[in-house]
Formats: structure tokens, sequence, C-alpha cells
């Protein structure tokens, strides 16, 4: 009996005690889940297949990964802080109804435990949740078959079955990849393998499948992804780490591919390269202290052995950083200790001595200069130019010169770039005639140096060579034929500081047409650049033909086999415009086939046309701040006057207007002031006055009691076809502005005027007559229009008003103190009305007087000589013998006709 209540109490304590076992697995697999990372599932009622065959995982299938993942992280965390609040309070009500149960158990055994039972597991059992069935593991072994044999189809087909039975089986993926790899559909098997590796993140192998996939396919990014998971699955992989580097590099994301250099050298010490390849990248970001750091922590690290060229760098980036005197503590100090018996580097000699040449000893230097001399210079070509480099950079151009020329004895690729530097010292040395001859050595060796051609362009100036100089910069006798597939990339007569040095030697020669040739297609050019948006632009799609035809037959009737025959297809508004489109366009593209067809032209068809719309980027302008440059702007006005110069009204004003108006917001207003001064005198002088009307609206509105500038508005405005809006709105906002100013009421009486306006004009003339009532002009004005009212048809007093007209002519002929000007238009007066007694009277008055010429009024900063006039254009004697000779000849006075035009109109 005892015996039996024993073993049944042994039987309780072991069933206890797997009860609180199992309580703790159950706790720690909620740890272990809570802890665990991210590891892809399909959804519930998801068709796996569906991720591949609808084109799910098309073109990058990481970014599908990516966001679930994101989606579930987010459900994970949302979920994680609604359960927060009552977390807490679960898990202390179990655990005290855990230890609860323990006292129980306590009592009731009396603390007798079994201690022969072996520890356990916690978790979860391997296994214990995926196994196979085993239906799906005999279609995998069948499919594993076929695919061996070649038999593709039913390959596929089984695994698909596997798929839909065992959605998180990878095997099963892992295979239709391989399949889709063999019958060659890459973007199946690339999809197919990137499941596969998500159902099992662990397994690094995949991760390098999809790396080379994604690398062979040129899809850096999804490499850059598939290197992250792998990484993160066998995070020893140092050759993934490289590589992964690498990829931000191409990427160029040169902070993260630094951190992963670093990373590598920490996790493989004995890898310098890897060290140095970061500290050049930190480095090239900007972070210069810590690429000095890494490097000086390695040497710390090594305080009895290290690797020289760790030296070399931290040399370098410290003397770039200005740092001589610490560079110089490092490269002593590995001379000390990591080279002690033996040479130093000639690499760290050179450094050193070119720091204390920054440092001023000289002596020092040149001992050690002197290790690169010799008969070994020739092994050490790269370090004798560095060196030589850093004395002409410190001006110290004597000093730099016997080590450029003793490069010149050694036989090396870049001959030309030498002579050029061995000139440009004796340049600084003042020694012309070495310097040219070197500069044409290195013109000799590479003709496409631009800065060895402008620096002898200039120095045979100065020699007053100036014929020489225009040849040197003129592409004419470099242009032969086999010089036409030389010049791969642009040939060095179409370079922009070789053109504008050509342009300024032909200015100061005088050479205005050569000087406009050269230079107005480059200002031109850099103009409309700076007025394209600098980004990429797309195109608009283009269709097809065939695509055009399809949404033609929506307008057009179904065929005769339908059984509604001669009825329209049912189509949607927004479908018959696009219809409608389409058949305008394909009639206008046969049009442009049958002019091509008839002028001779090849039709090349667009049915092969690309869908992709075309991108393009606009091109950087040749001058660049052509806005912003003071020489630039100089170029741009000496070039307009030029323009001027040679009466091409309409390029000078096109390229003033393209710099007003890209312009306006960069340019100051003295400039801008200049430029509209410039429009104006242009728009004075061209016969299209167009373009030129808003510089002479500008200039009037500076200066508007300006006589001149109302006389150059004057004539712009004149010589427009029709009324222009422009002129007529600035009119009378000047008239509502200006109410004591006649120019512009004369302006506007003239074009009543010459509109046969005659009583509003005559109302014009004497609201100026008001203002300036001893102006001979207004008076002559005013007579005139009244004249010209009293000869019209519907003024009931002509006689009174003609009285008034000739009192005005007669006020303005005492005002001009009976000029020949005066005595003629009274003369012209009585000749228009008809009192030709009169009229000759005054016409042989005006053939007694002689007149001298006047000066003509000018623009504003116009050159006096700007405008030449033969003598005598002030004399009207030959206009009033002309007219007298009408009257003559009117009366029968034939031979008075002839004596008076062979006396005063004989040339």
């Amino acid at each position: 009996m005892e015996r039996v209540v024993e073993e049944v109490g042994v039987a309780e304590e072991e069933e206890q005690e797997q009860f609180f076992e199992d309580e703790e697995d159950d706790l720690h697999d909620e740890d272990d889940e809570e802890g665990e990372e991210y590891i892809f599932r399909f959804k519930e009622g998801v068709n796996p297949l569906d991720f591949v065959e609808d084109n799910a995982l098309s073109g990058q299938p990481y970014k599908q990964f990516e966001r679930l993942e994101y989606e579930a992280l987010a459900e994970k965390k949302r979920k994680a802080l609604a359960d927060s609040h009552c977390e807490g309070s679960t898990k202390k009500a179990r655990v005290e109804d855990v230890s609860e149960m323990e006292e129980i158990m306590k009592a009731m055994n009396y603390g007798v435990r079994r201690k022969s039972r072996e520890p356990k597991r916690r978790g979860r059992q391997k296994g214990s949740k995926n196994k196979l069935n085993r239906d799906v593991a005999r279609k995998l072994g069948e499919a594993t078959l076929h695919f061996a044999h070649g038999h593709y189809e039913e390959a596929i087909s089984l695994l698909h079955q596997v798929v839909l039975q065992a959605p998180h089986l990878p095997d099963a993926y892992h295979t239709l990849g391989l399949v889709y790899s063999a019958v060659g559909d890459a973007d199946k098997a690339l999809g197919f393998y990137m499941l596969a590796a998500h159902l099992v993140p662990k397994d690094s192998s995949l991760w390098k499948k999809l790396i080379s996939c994604s690398i062979e396919k040129g899809d850096i990014h999804q490499a850059n992804y598939c290197l992250s998971k792998a990484i993160i699955a066998d995070p020893k992989d140092i050759h993934l780490r490289l590589l992964r580097a690498s990829v931000y590099l191409d990427l160029r994301d040169y902070q993260k591919a630094a951190e992963s250099y670093y990373q590598i050298h920490q996790l493989c010490p004995e890898n310098v390269d890897a060290l140095k390849t970061g500290a050049k990248l930190f480095k090239r970001c900007g972070q210069l202290e810590r690429s000095i750091d890494i490097l000086e922590n390695y040497l710390d690290d090594h305080p009895n052995e290290a690797d020289l060229s760790v030296v070399d760098l931290l040399a370098s980036i410290l003397m770039e950083a200005n740092k001589h005197s610490k560079a110089l503590q490092h490269i002593e100090h590995a001379m000390s200790v990591y080279c002690s018996g033996n040479e130093l580097p000639l690499n760290l000699t050179s450094k050193a001595g070119i720091c204390h040449v920054h440092l001023g000893n000289m002596q020092k230097a040149e001992i050690l200069f002197g290790a690169l001399e010799g008969e070994g210079a020739h092994h050490h070509t790269e370090l004798i130019t560095k060196v030589a480099d850093s004395l002409v950079n410190l001006g110290h151009h004597s000093f730099a010169l016997k080590y450029y020329l003793m490069l010149e004895g050694i036989n090396c690729n870049d001959k030309g770039w030498l002579y050029s530097k061995i000139a440009h010292c004796y340049l600084s040395l003042k020694e012309r005639l070495q310097a040219i001859m070197f500069f044409q050595k290195a013109l000799e060796s590479v003709p496409g140096n631009i800065d060895a051609r402008l620096n002898l362009a200039s120095l045979l100036l100065e020699e007053s060579k100036d014929d020489e100089a225009i040849a040197l910069l003129s592409p004419a006798k470099y242009l032969g034929p086999s010089d036409q597939h030389l010049h791969k990339s642009k040939p060095w007569w179409l370079n922009e500081k070789v053109k504008v040095k050509l342009c300024q030697i032909y200015r100061a020669k005088g050479m205005l047409e050569d000087f406009v040739d050269t230079i107005f297609p480059l200002v031109r050019e850099s103009l409309y650049c700076c007025e394209c948006p600098k980004k990429k632009v797309k195109g608009k799609k283009r269709l097809k033909k065939s695509e055009l035809h399809k949404r033609v037959e929506v307008l057009s009737t179904s065929g005769t086999d339908n059984l509604f025959h001669g009825f329209k297809p049912v189509a949607s508004t927004a479908d018959r415009v696009k219809a409608s489109r389409a058949k305008k366009l394909l009639q206008k593209k046969e049009e442009q086939k049958a002019k091509a067809l008839a002028a001779g032209v090849d039709w090349e068809s667009e049915d092969d046309s690309d869908d992709e719309p075309v991108m393009w980027e606009r091109k950087e302008a040749p001058l660049p701040n052509i806005l912003k440059d003071d020489e630039h702007h100089l170029l741009i006005v000496n070039l307009c006057k030029a323009l001027a110069t040679l009466e091409r009204y309409s390029n000078a004003l096109e390229i003033i207007s393209l710099t007003l108006r890209l312009g306006n917001s960069i340019l100051p207003p003295e400039k801008k002031e200049e430029l509209r001064i410039l429009g104006a005198q242009l728009a004075y002088k061209t016969t299209e006055p167009k373009h030129g009307f808003d510089y002479v609206k500008y200039n009037v509105s500076q200066h508007p009691y300006s006589i001149a500038a109302w006389n150059c508005y004057y004539k712009v405005i004149s010589r427009l076809e029709n009324r222009d809006t422009r002129h007529c709105k600035f009119l009378q906002s000047m008239l509502g502005k200006l109410k004591d100013c006649v120019p512009p009421i004369l302006i506007s009486a003239h074009q009543l005027t010459m509109a046969s306006h005659h009583q509003d004009a005559a109302r014009k003339y004497l609201e100026a007559y008001k203002l300036l009532p001893e102006s001979p002009l207004i008076n002559l004005c005013v007579g005139t229009a009244l004249i010209n009212l009293a000869l019209g048809f519907r003024l009931q007093n002509k006689h009174q008003c003609l009285a008034q007209g000739l009192a005005f002519l007669y006020n303005y002929l005492r005002l001009c103190k009976s000029s020949q000007e005066a005595l003629y238009n009274v003369a012209r007066a009585y000749h228009h009305v008809g009192l030709v007694t009169l009229a000759t009277s005054y016409y042989e008055k005006v053939l007694a007087t002689r007149e001298k010429d006047y000066p003509i009024p000018k623009f504003p900063n116009e050159s006096p000589n700007a405008q030449h006039q033969s003598s005598g254009y002030c004399d009207l004697r030959r206009e009033a013998a002309h007219n007298l000779h009408l009257i003559y000849k009117k009366s029968g006075a034939h031979d008075l006709a002839r004596q008076v035009l062979r006396d005063h109109c004989t040339f």
C-alpha cells in the first residue's frame, strides 16, 4: 500500500514539474518571438505564384519585399504599443500564480523532488512545426528528377502544385528558380530565387546567388539590398563586405563605403588596403579629422613595425591640410623607429623635403632632394615632378626649373606638359625668349594645350607680333582633310578661351568683321543656353502608326459580318476625342510624306519609333557666368557696337534683348541703363524699329524733357506699320503724367494730322501753344493745321479760319526773323491755298537768301561723329526753284520756268 502511494506521489510530482517547465518554455517562446527578426510569410488567401506570374516582381523585386517588411514591422510596432499598457500586469499575475502553486506543491510533497531527470532544452523543438507530408515530399522529388532529365514543363507543373500545398517551403521556389534559369527566363528565375531567400534568410548561399544575378543584370540597388541580407546571414564573410563597399562606390555613397572599409579593417586588422581606402573616402566626404585619426590609431597600435604606405598616406593627407609640421613629425618618427638602420623610401624622403620647403628650411630640403638626383632619376620621374610642382606653388621658380630641366632629358609621355611647365617658369623669371621657345615646343607635342597657346599668344602680342598671334589662334591652316576624324573631342580652335582671345586681338586691330564673326555665335549660344532650364525634360510620347490606326477604328463602321453592320461601335467621349486627334495626326503625316517625296527626300516611316519619351539635357553655356562677369558684359557691349557699325542692327537688338531679359534680376542698374541706351540708338537707326520700341520708350521715360530723346522716339514710332497699341498706351500715360511737357502733345497732334483729323490736331497744337507761345515750331504747326481745316468741306467760316492760320504763319515768320525756312513755309502755304502771286514773291525771297548748315540734334550719349551729312543740307533754294517753276509752267511762262530750273536746279 505504501508502495502504491509512493508511486502515485511520484507521478503527481512529475506532472507538476512538467507543468512548470511547459510554462517556462512558453515564456521563453514569447520572448524569442518578440526578439526575432522579420521572416517573410504569405498572408492567408494569397497565391504565391502571383508574385511572379503576374509580374509583381518585375523590374526590381527587392522593393516589394522592402515594402512588405516595412508594413510587417510597422504592424508589429503598433501591436506592441497597444499591448504595452497591459503586458506588465498580466506577467505579474502569472508569476504570482506560479509562485503560489510552487508553495502548495512543496507543502504537499514536503520538499521531495526527483533529481534523475535530464535537463530539458528550452524553446520549440526543431522540425516540430515544418514537417513535410509525404505527398509534398514525393512531388518535390519527382519535380527534381524531371528537372535533372530536362523535362522542364513537367517539373514546373509539379512545383506549382507543391507551392500551392506548402507555400512556405523554400526548396520548391529554389528549384523553380533553377528550372526557369535553365529555360532562359531570367526575370522569373530571379523572382523565385528572391522568394526562396526570404523564406530562409539565414541561408547566405541564396543571397550570394541573388547578388551575382543582380550584378549581371546591372541592378546595383538590388545587389546592395541582397548584400545587406547576405552579411546578416554570414557576418564573418569579408568578401561580402568588400563587395558591398565596392557597390557603395558604384552608387557614389562614399560615406557608407568609407564606413564599410573601416569595418572590414576592424574585422581583419591585417587588411591595410581597406584602412587606406576608408581613410581616402573619409577625406573625400570632408571628414578630414576622422581620416587622420584612423591612420594615427593604426600607427599607435603598431609601435614597433607598421606598413610605411600608411605613413605615406597620412603624410599626404596632412600636407594637403597644410599641416606640414605634423606630417614631418610622422615621417621622422617612421625613419627613427620603423626604418632604423635602413634607408627611408624615396617617396617619404621627397615628402620630408617638401615639408621643409613649406617650413622655410631650404638647406635641409636641398639635402633631401639630392636623393632624387643621379643616374636613377629616370625611375623617379613622378616624385621629381611632385617636388618641382610644389616648388612652383611656393614661388621658387628657379629652384623648380632645375628639376624640370632634369626631366627634359628623360624619355616620358608627357613632354608637352613638361615643356609648358618649363615655359611658365621662364615666364615667371621674365625670360620671354626662352618662354616662347618652350611654349612652341609644348604646342608641337600637345596642340590641344589651351593654356600654352594663350600664353604664347600673349607673349607674341607683347613682342608686337600680332599676325603670328592671329595665326596661332586661327584654325584655318590646321583644318586639313586628315584632321576631320582625328578630333573626337572638341578641337582647340573651338575652345571658348581661344575665341575670346582671338576676338580681342581683332577688335584691337580694328578688324570688326572678323571680331563679329568670331564672337557673335559664341555669345548668342551662351545667352540661349542660359534661357533654357537646367534640367532634364521629358519629351512628348510619340505613338506608333499602328496605335493611331487602332484609335481611328472607333470612328469607322463595323465589318460586314457583324449583325449591327452600318452602326458605329459604342465608345466613350474620351475615346472619340482621341480617335479624332489620331485621324488628324495621320492625315498630317501623310501630307508630310507627300511633300517629302515630291521634294525628292527619302521618307522614313515612324512605325519603328520608340514609345519611350525622349530625354534631353540643356547644353552648358560656352561662356559661363556671361551675365555676371564684368569682362563678358564689356564683351557684349563691344559686340553690339561692332554690329551697329556693320549695320547688323537686328542681331545687335537680339543680343541686347536677350541680355536684358535674362539679366533682369542679375545685372546692376548702371549696366542695364547702358544696354537700354545702346538699344535705343540702334532702334533709331534700324529700318525695322519694332524690336527697338521698348528701348526708346525707356529712354524717354528717363529723360521726359529731352527734345533729342523725343525726336528719336518719334522717328521709331513713325516707321511702325500700323498704329501700335503700345505707343498709344504709353503716349496717353505720358500726357496724363506730364501736363507741362510739349513733345508728347506735338506727337499726338502730328499723328492726328496724318490721320486727316485736322480739327483735333488743331486743338492739340493750341494746347501746346498755350505752354510755349513763342515757339516757332508750334506756331508753324497751328498755322498749317488751321489752313488744312479751312480747306475741308464741312467748315462754314473758311475765310476766317484761313486768316487765322496765316496769322500764325506770319507770327512764325517773325519769330524766325524771316529765315529761309520760314519764307519757304509761308510761300508753300500760299501755294497750297492757290494764292500763287503771293507764293511767287516769297519763293523769290527764298532764292535770294543763303542759309548756313545747322547741327542735327543728337541722341543722348551719342558720339558727335555718328552721322555725316554733305554740306548744304539746310539750303532750300532748289525746293523753292522747283515749286516756282511749277507756277510759271502752269501760268504759261515756260521760258521763265526753264530759266529758274537752269539757274538753281542744275547739277
